[in-house]
């Protein structure tokens, strides 16, 4: 039998980190339409990350597009009001639209803490409860 030690990271602390370190509002379970209860995977340094292409996407919060390449992600301001015409989403909805729409892939977010020196070269396992 082969057994495989794969490192835990509790969601919450993922997000903490990623807050901390980027200054912009993040949550994974929120991202893709909600991600369930359960585990994801990663290796770190990913060999082919992944990296949205689009730079932009409709202000929306709960739209149909989601992600945003990394260097858009890192360059706009995260107190910028949005541009809709929906009020709630204009006045109460810029964390959400960050959560939910506007975020990069987990591949790049996971590359860069780990060039940064927070997140050690391995596998990890990514639990997921609310």
């Amino acid at each position: 039998m082969k057994i495989k030690t794969v490192q835990s990271i509790d969601v919450s602390d993922l997000d903490n980190l990623v807050k901390e370190t980027y200054k912009r509002p993040y949550s994974f379970q929120q991202q893709n339409d909600c991600r369930e209860r359960g585990v994801e995977y990663i290796t770190v340094p990913c060999k082919h990350p992944y990296d949205f292409e689009d730079d932009t996407i409709p202000e929306k919060v709960n739209g149909r597009e989601m992600g945003v390449s990394f260097a858009a992600w890192l360059a706009r301001d995260p107190a910028k009001k949005l541009v809709t015409d929906d009020e709630w989403d204009r006045e109460h909805g810029l964390e959400m639209f960050w959560e939910r729409n506007f975020y990069p892939s987990l591949d790049m977010i996971a590359n860069d803490l780990h060039a940064k020196g927070l997140l050690p070269a391995g596998e990890y396992q990514i639990v997921i409860d609310w």
